[in-house]
């Protein structure tokens, strides 16, 4: 950001320099200390580090960042949240923008690993959709914004389903025993009892977030009577093996589902692949651009946050990785054969169906891993 612009409107302080009143002076100081921190003139010597998930930006993307900060981007990867976690627990320094999942914001502000935005720095915060702020993790989003979602969905081969008449739209799919008598032996589980508990829940038509025992113990019992029917729990190969058509249906993430999907295009399978929501509801998985505490260009680092949320630029995220996208003002830099995915580009009437999970109890997790380990056991 140039040093005499601010949000994008040039500022006259010529009447300060005339000498104006106490009033006006203090408000202008107040402006110019605001400007003073992040309008540092970027160079070819200034870095902004990123701490990222591999494979999230594209290269075009962070080229057009440097261009337009003068500046060279460093970024270093890393491959789950727990990770990244104890790394900067551990004390590592070096980096100012770090893109943590909603559920670790509150550990990470309690460990005094992230620091305040300063939201007058970031003027197209206004094209965040406001449906997808003010959550339970960050309230006001303090410390956050939200940049890449995903939903934990079902991912299906959409020429099987159709011919033996099986709607995905509903998580019967995944747990109704005449549903899946028609589809035995193709279908996956993520190997994760909170994915599969909330999914289970959904079908029921119960709120994760306010789950009971008897909740959870209902839940167990829809888990274990469609279980027979599954090929595999997998956190990983469900992506390849829906790509090639081994698998016809799979509870997993749409990010994933939208690789697989990819894949099978690209192969030019004999047949489409899909992914869609729920219409009993879905557990929405929100990814985050914060500062961190110990960041060296917090001027570098508002700017970069400031660039995602032009929508041209969010808009990239989506074109690359097939996220849903907060940023409103992406929807028309999207690829056009993604506009009518009703995952990337769902209705409000959708959106409203979908659940940022909270965190758990200490109680509520052990009583969800015993009964995932009784599942497992077939008990």
């Amino acid at each position: 950001m140039r040093p005499d612009f601010f949000g994008g409107k040039r500022v006259v302080c010529r009447r300060v320099l005339c000498g104006g009143g106490p009033e006006l002076n203090k408000l202008t100081v107040t402006l110019l200390s605001a400007l003073a921190s992040a309008s540092v003139l970027a160079g070819p010597n200034d870095v902004l580090h990123l701490y990222n998930w591999s494979g999230s930006l594209s290269d075009a993307i962070v080229k057009r960042f440097e261009k337009s900060c003068d500046c060279k981007v460093v970024q270093d990867y890393y491959g789950d949240n727990e990770e990244m976690l104890a790394k900067l627990a551990a004390g590592a320094k070096g980096y100012d923008v770090v893109f943590p999942s909603s559920f670790v914001i509150q550990p990470m502000v309690k460990q005094k690993l992230l620091q305040p935005l300063n939201k007058q720095l970031l003027p197209n915060f206004r094209n965040v959709d406001p449906v997808y702020l003010n959550q339970s993790y960050d309230p006001g989003n303090r410390y956050e914004i939200p940049t890449v979602l995903s939903l934990t969905s079902v991912g299906y081969n959409q020429t099987k389903l159709k011919a033996l008449g099986v709607d995905p739209t509903s998580w019967s799919v995944i747990f109704d025993p005449k549903v899946l008598a028609k589809i035995k032996g193709k279908v996956t589980v993520l190997d994760s009892p909170r994915e599969v508990f909330t999914a289970a829940l959904f079908y029921l038509g119960k709120n994760p977030n306010q789950a009971t025992e008897a909740d959870y113990r209902a839940a167990k019992k829809v888990i274990a009577q469609a279980k027979p029917y599954w090929a595999a729990f997998s956190n990983a190969s469900y992506l390849k093996e829906l790509a090639v058509g081994n698998i016809w249906a799979s509870l997993g993430y749409s990010t994933e589902f939208y690789q697989a999907i990819e894949d099978a295009r690209q192969a030019k399978r004999p047949f489409v692949l899909a992914m869609t929501p729920q219409r009993q509801g879905n557990e929405l998985g929100v990814d985050t651009m914060a500062i961190l505490s110990s960041a060296k260009r917090p001027d570098l680092a508002h700017q970069f946050i400031n660039f995602m949320l032009d929508g041209k630029n969010a808009a990239e995220l989506t074109n690359l990785n097939g996220a849903t996208n907060p940023v409103k003002t992406a929807l028309p830099y999207f690829r056009s054969d993604l506009k009518a995915n009703a995952v990337i580009n769902p209705s409000p009437q959708t959106v409203a169906k979908w659940t940022v999970l909270k965190e758990q109890s200490p109680r509520e997790r052990r009583l969800m891993n015993r009964l995932w380990t009784e599942v497992k056991a077939g008990k």
